[in-house]
């Protein structure tokens, strides 16, 4: 008979061979004698610790969140260069996780939904966390801040070849990593833009109740102005 400590075990590596099956694969090309191969289990065991397919990728997405999340609350008080460091050479642990949320959230499931969902909630938890330790400055819609975080976190994974392909190089292996590092946390930290007047300009067409322009109607700027804005007027 089984002990705890093997069952343990097992559920562990078929934990581990799901995650990189579904990454490889996708969910519905995966199978769980598949699975249950590369793990060097039964199927019959997968379904005693899992109940089923759908129920074994539920775990995965929660295992692969939290790898992220929790080293992420590490950080929320002391950033040291030390765990900073850690984190970028430990490619080899998070690479799989990588790829299996690349091809998970695009999916379009409701599987892939909650995955979302699950991101932005946790997301949410750090942020607050952060915002209560007096590490963030006020933003007018934290709730949009957050979305906006997980976009800037997720669209390396999302569009990994594009980037990879802007870049002459893979963004998420270790030298990319590091070419990123500085840049994300001088866009964090610092911004892009030397003084407030395009976010003054906004507030102000906001506050007087005038609809924002897209640029699209009379070939506007992306910043709401259009092209003889910037130059002489008639």
């Amino acid at each position: 008979m089984r002990s705890a400590s093997d069952d343990l075990t097992a559920r562990a590596r078929i934990r581990d061979a799901a995650i990189r099956a579904f990454a490889r694969d996708g969910f519905d090309a995966t199978s769980l004698r598949a699975i249950a191969a590369a793990a060097g289990v039964s199927a019959a065991l997968i379904v005693h610790h899992f109940g089923d397919k759908n129920a074994l990728r539920a775990a995965c997405d929660d295992y692969v969140v939290a790898a992220f999340i929790d080293d992420k609350h590490e950080l929320i008080e002391a950033p040291t260069t030390d765990r900073i460091r850690t984190a970028l050479h430990d490619l080899e642990r998070y690479g799989p996780y990588i790829d299996y949320l690349g091809r998970m959230l695009g999916d379009s499931s409701p599987a892939a939904d909650r995955l979302f969902d699950e991101i932005v909630q946790v997301t949410r938890e750090v942020l607050d966390e952060q915002r209560r330790a007096g590490l963030l400055v006020e933003t007018s819609d934290p709730e949009m801040t957050t979305l906006l975080m997980v976009m800037l976190g997720l669209a390396p994974v999302m569009m990994r070849t594009q980037i990879g392909r802007a870049l002459g190089g893979d963004q998420l292996s270790r030298a990319g990593m590091l070419r990123m590092t500085l840049p994300t946390l001088e866009l964090l930290t610092h911004g892009i833009y030397r003084d407030s007047a395009f976010l003054d300009g906004a507030r102000e067409a906001m506050a007087s109740g005038e609809p924002v322009s897209d640029g699209t109607a009379s070939g506007g700027t992306a910043s709401g102005g259009t092209a003889s804005d910037e130059g002489e007027t008639s």
